[in-house]
């Protein structure tokens, strides 16, 4: 079958296109594995798991020192200047080595401390040292992920990101059945070991073309330019996880480990529609904004990404809206109480769509304080509007400030976006 002329024409389109069907198969498989787990795990089982990816979410920009949207942005820079890419690769192998004994090293120490935190037992630190001894894996697999990325690669990403997603969800049920809570918790541990695995079956003469392994030293002439993004990267990838683990923690003292729980399924489906626009963010927003120093030429690309993406987003979440209750009883039967949560947490997270485009102007144009002010002001917001609401409406407090948080931040970040072209014109004008 063709593909219409009008989607061939779009390289958007192109890639929302195939990622519809990725994130589609996606959707089917983890419907199928979340109801294996509420049936054998239940609710607070879910509260470890998500307290465990949270954790996972972390370790990804730790262990690399939030070198990946630096990476995204230099590669598609210069991907046809071998000399600054291996200025580049240098840079970002010191920092890996740095993070990753860095981390590891933490894990191992404190293991116990850690388990407390995350799982109110000390029971769980086998977990976080098996963690440890994974911990290269998930740092190689981010970098590798930038490079997929920063070449606009999306169908070698939508491939390598299907296979790791089956492998991962086979391993899961596979080790359910044989370990129960355990065996889950275990299985999330080691994904990152088959993600490098698929990586680079499906990748490495693409990899081995822009990274020259045997050239790489322990030198970071670039150290410098990706420092701002090692900074921009601990505000949302090491913040965000501290304080979604600290939510759940909350809500597990004040209300239960099953409030804890539902909330940890409301934000899993989130993510799971989410996602669809994540690796379009990387693959084509970042690449494209780089480029763009015109007002009139950014409100063009955003207006056309705002066309392209909202009203999918729109219709899917009118649709996941209308059949919560069906989505409920088969996937999560028995936990009635998801059902009001849905339409805080799909508005929040429409919204929330809107503002992420426009914040990728901070990431393209590595503009560091405005990117921390917002991403600090939102987190800021959603965690103590969600302290202070679920004593109001119980665990429904917690998406009523997601939705909150969302308005204000995208009211904040547009009016950060346009001040800076203003202040770009101004400038020229003035030289």
């Amino acid at each position: 079958m063709k593909i219409p002329q009008f989607i061939r024409g779009n390289l958007l389109l192109k890639m929302t296109s195939l990622n519809a069907v990725v994130i589609g198969v996606r959707l089917l498989i983890s419907a199928v594995v979340q109801r294996l787990l509420t049936e054998y795990v239940g609710p607070v089982g879910q509260y470890k798991i998500g307290q465990l990816r949270s954790l996972s979410l972390l370790l990804m920009s730790v262990t690399s020192l939030g070198t990946f949207n630096g990476v995204v942005k230099y590669i598609a820079e210069y991907k046809k200047d071998q000399i600054k890419l291996q200025g580049l690769f240098s840079s970002v192998f010191l920092f890996l080595i740095i993070g990753t004994s860095i981390t590891a090293t933490t894990l191992l120490t404190f293991s116990s401390e850690i388990s407390s935190y995350l799982f109110s037992t000390e029971e769980y630190s086998y977990l976080i040292k098996l963690t440890a001894v994974i911990v290269p894996f998930i740092a190689v697999q981010r970098v590798f992920n930038g490079v997929i990325n920063g070449l606009s690669e999306y169908k070698k990403f939508a491939k390598i990101d299907l296979i790791s997603y089956l492998f991962s969800a086979f391993l899961t049920v596979v080790f359910l059945f044989q370990y129960n809570l355990d065996g889950v918790l275990v299985a999330i541990a080691i994904t990152p070991i088959l993600q490098v695995s698929v990586m680079l079956f499906v990748f490495y003469k693409v990899l081995r073309e822009y990274i020259q392994f045997k050239s790489l030293t322990l030198k970071a002439p670039m150290a410098k330019a990706l420092l701002a993004f090692t900074v921009m990267s601990f505000v949302s990838s090491i913040l965000l996880p501290i304080v979604e683990i600290d939510i759940r923690s909350m809500l597990d003292e004040k209300l239960s480990g099953r409030d804890a729980g539902i909330w940890t399924n409301m934000t899993f489906i989130s993510q799971n529609y989410m996602v669809f626009s994540s690796s379009i963010f990387t693959l084509y927003v970042i690449p494209k904004f780089a480029g763009i120093y015109d007002f009139k030429l950014f409100k063009k690309e955003v207006i056309s990404i705002y066309k392209t993406l909202l009203p999918l987003f729109a219709a899917g979440m009118i649709l996941v809206f209308l059949f919560r209750n069906v989505i409920i009883d088969l996937i999560y039967p028995g936990q009635v109480e998801m059902a009001p949560l849905f339409k805080w947490q799909l508005m929040g997270d429409f919204v929330r769509l809107a503002s992420l485009v426009l914040a990728h102007q901070f990431l393209a144009k590595k503009l560091v304080l405005n990117y921390i002010f917002t991403e600090i002001l939102s987190l800021s917001i959603f965690y103590g509007l969600a302290y202070f609401l679920v004593g109001k409406f119980d665990v429904e407090g917690v998406v009523i400030a997601h939705f909150i948080r969302c308005l204000i931040t995208f009211s904040v970040i547009l009016y950060l976006v346009i001040r800076y072209f203003k202040k770009r014109e101004n400038n020229l004008e003035t030289n």
